[in-house]
């Protein structure tokens, strides 16, 4: 990773852990504005190939409008087909991979577009859109900072891409927040 991106992923890391008012703080975890994130709480959940940490969250730390994730994928592994109705931005830190994209427009995702992701990169996911990232190198991991809105956010699943929209099962709680979220969050 050159410097600018470095410099770029710690400027995210300081400006959410100087807004998040809520942080839990032990002798193990650092201060409450800079914290060693290797040794924040990691978890893949039941998925294989899969790692996530929620570095500044709103179930975890009180965050209201955005929250942050480092997650990592091992080769061949993927994301399920999905949608939420929140703004998602990914900043690709090492790998490479593919994002599958579709539209909201119709009754049902349809064939996606694809597109290459690799170190160094960003992108953002619109509302709502279904989509799926894919680590398709053969050697390396895929780790990227991930930034939502709206957190904790309702997920609907797809088992495919024909699937339609009102048939995708919703997860809610998802999967990092299922532990200690336990009331519904009003989504007006």
């Amino acid at each position: 990773m050159d410097c600018a991106s470095r410099l770029l992923a710690l400027l995210l890391l300081f400006r959410f852990s100087i807004f998040c008012e809520a942080f839990y703080h032990s002798p193990n975890e650092g201060s409450l504005v800079v914290r060693n994130i290797s040794k924040m709480p990691e978890s893949n959940f039941g998925r294989e190939g899969f790692s996530h940490i929620t570095i500044a969250g709103a179930v975890l730390h009180g965050m209201k409008e955005v929250e942050l994730w480092l997650q990592t994928f091992t080769p061949g592994s993927r994301t399920p087909i999905h949608r939420h109705s929140c703004e998602e931005v990914f900043v690709v830190l090492k790998g490479r991979g593919t994002l599958m994209l579709a539209s909201s427009s119709h009754k049902y995702p349809g064939t996606p577009q694809e597109y290459p992701i690799y170190a160094n990169s960003t992108f953002a996911i619109p509302v709502n859109d279904p989509h799926q990232i894919w680590n398709n190198d053969e050697h390396e991991d895929l780790q990227m900072l991930v930034v939502i809105s709206r957190p904790p956010v309702k997920v609907f699943i797809y088992n495919d891409w024909s699937m339609p929209h009102t048939a995708a099962r919703l997860k809610f709680p998802f999967y990092w927040d299922q532990e200690v979220l336990h009331e519904p969050k009003d989504e007006l």
